[in-house]
């Protein structure tokens, strides 16, 4: 069996604390490892690690790698160059399966749901596997709990297939009413957006429903590299699995997924999954609170004071606050948004940024400039990198600094500094046993994260 990890999404309903470059899949929300670590751990117990493939976007292609470097060093990661929906960015790792000689069942899994109980979930899954090696398309219904108007739904026939159903058809998020509805016969499912089937029947079922889809795979080969290449998945539809194959296809089952589930999708569904004090309220961080009842307060730099509150979500994180009531949570992508269009960095990114050698905070920023304070941890050291667009001058505050510069060692006390000039091959390191902090000045145009060029990495970036 193989594993397919979507790590693509953006996570925008849980924003300000999801973030575009850092969204939620790659955040600690409910444990010391992320969602994306815990779906992976999750995979790793039902199948081999290096039958295991993460496909995410090149935005994210260094965190994901990081982040799963940590937990095996025989993790695949494709990087889709471009965002086009889930529909072509799981038919070209099936084609990658595929060109590796293997026509074996495979397991699609988001990578930002929670999963507690993971015996009923293999459970389930082995399940799925009968129903797949007979040559259905197997999808993960969730039975409902109560009237929810975030998810999709799934209506099933009475007719069964071995464990699982037949399937009618997928249902768009319904209204409450509507949701109400299909709560209370019986017959609709949550969309869990799980997915198992043999790679050549999906390529059998996407020829048939999607001909666009399939006809463009015939430009990638990946019987020698795993590279994605951008020219070609640029031609890919921005299209949903849902849309492409499941909502067209004959051959549709659904399995009751037997464990608990929850998508995190809102700060709603966040309130749900997390232990409750006497008055309903969850409070995250450094909170002070009289009387208020069944909120959610997540501090995350500053003290939040509050009172009298009810059904209210507040979320504060170093340069963002969001407040407001428990049921409009969904309605948090539309601040998400807006943000985007009006080109606000903060649906982008957040201040302090963590990466697997420490951390780093911007402190400001103008035109042509940008200063961060960077933390690299002890033992931990930047990749080797250049820069095309930006000049750095770094100024050594706290610890002992190694940097590399062109081929060149410089040892660094804290009040000395180094300029590390445009395109010049460098990095920073801690070998020593204390952190060392430097402040970092940027000059150049444009200042983006995405201006590196790594040629050596201990975290698997490169």
């Amino acid at each position: 069996m193989y594993g397919l990890i979507l790590a693509g999404g953006s996570g925008s309903r849980l924003w300000p604390l999801s973030r575009e470059l850092y969204p939620k899949q790659l955040l600690n929300l409910q444990s010391e490892d992320s969602l994306l670590q815990n779906t992976y751990k999750r995979l790793s117990s039902l199948i081999d690690d290096d039958s295991i493939i993460a496909l995410t976007g090149v935005k994210h292609v260094s965190s994901v790698k990081a982040q799963l470097s940590k937990l095996s060093s025989s993790v695949r990661v494709l990087s889709e160059p471009i965002s086009r929906n889930t529909a072509p960015a799981i038919a070209v790792a099936v084609k990658n399966i595929l060109d590796k000689g293997k026509d074996d069942v495979i397991l699609v899994v988001p990578s930002d749901h929670l999963i507690k109980n993971t015996d009923k979930f293999i459970s389930t899954v082995k399940k799925g596997e009968v129903l797949a090696n007979k040559g259905y398309l197997v999808t993960f219904g969730v039975q409902p709990s109560y009237p929810e108007t975030g998810y999709g739904y799934i209506n099933v026939s009475d007719i069964s297939v071995e464990s699982g159903f037949k399937v009618n058809k997928f249902v768009e998020k319904p209204d409450y009413e509507l949701a109400e509805k299909y709560f209370k016969s019986g017959k609709y499912f949550w969309n869990a957006g799980i997915f198992m089937f043999k790679a050549s029947v999906f390529m059998e079922e996407l020829k048939k429903n999607s001909p666009e889809i399939y006809s463009l795979l015939y430009k990638f080969d990946f019987t020698q590299s795993d590279e994605i290449k951008y020219l070609d998945f640029e031609l890919m539809p921005n299209i949903s699995i849902d849309y492409a194959v499941m909502e067209k296809s004959d051959k549709i089952a659904l399995v009751k997924l037997e464990s608990d589930w929850n998508d995190l999708g809102s700060w709603a569904s966040i309130y749900d999954t997390e232990k409750k004090d006497e008055n309903g309220n969850v409070l995250v961080g450094h909170v002070i609170d009289l009387e208020s009842k069944n909120s959610l307060v997540y501090s995350s730099s500053k003290l939040c004071a509050t009172i009298g509150l009810e059904d209210i979500v507040l979320i504060e994180t170093e340069d963002a606050v969001l407040a407001c009531r428990k049921d409009r949570t969904q309605d948090v992508k539309k601040v998400y948004d807006i943000l985007k269009q009006q080109n606000d960095n903060t649906h982008l990114v957040h201040k302090t940024v963590f990466r697997p050698w420490g951390f780093y905070t911007v402190l400001a920023q103008g035109e042509g400039f940008l200063t961060k304070m960077i933390q690299v941890n002890p033992g931990q050291k930047l990749s080797v990198q250049s820069h095309n667009f930006r000049s750095e001058h770094w100024v050594v505050l706290k610890g002992t600094a190694k940097v590399v510069l062109e081929g060149k060692d410089y040892i660094l006390s804290p009040g000395n500094s180094i300029d590390i000039p445009l395109k010049a091959i460098h990095s920073l390191q801690n070998p020593y046993k204390e952190p060392i902090q430097i402040i970092e000045v940027q000059l150049g145009d444009p200042l983006i994260e995405e201006d590196i060029i790594r040629y050596e990495d201990m975290y698997g970036r490169v």
